[in-house]
């Protein structure tokens, strides 16, 4: 296997867990991203009701970025990961919270850059 496909795989893999892992917080209402969501205008009992449903959508970048990373999904990551970084200043925490997760979204970055940027629009939704 040459060097690409191994860093596209150990990429395609750490970013997979971090969603994972991310999935599983929020599906358990993790307490602490409360303020998170609250800080953009939503009630808690609005952060714990979309939950669920960040959780859900984590799991399916996860499964997504290690068995069939679309480039789609992998935009998504990308945003998704940078903007929930971002929250955190937002929030009220130091900036250096934002700074720590800078991994969060430059590893699916990577891993979208190896795959190439398309060209067309089909090209979203298709594997390199």
């Amino acid at each position: 296997m040459n060097q690409q496909k191994v860093a596209e795989w150990v990429l395609r893999i750490g970013v997979s867990g971090m969603f994972l892992g991310h999935g599983i917080f929020a599906l358990s209402a993790k307490v602490g991203w409360i303020p998170l969501i609250t800080a953009f205008g939503f009630s808690e009992t609005t952060a714990v009701a979309v939950m669920p449903f960040i959780g859900i959508m984590d799991l399916i970048v996860a499964f997504f970025t290690l068995f069939w990373p679309l480039r789609i999904v992998l935009c998504w990551a990308t945003i998704w990961a940078f903007a929930t970084g971002l929250a955190r200043p937002i929030a009220g925490e130091p900036i250096w919270d934002f700074i720590e997760r800078f991994a969060n979204w430059a590893a699916p970055l990577a891993l979208l850059v190896l795959q190439g940027f398309p060209r067309k629009v089909k090209d979203w939704f298709t594997v390199r």
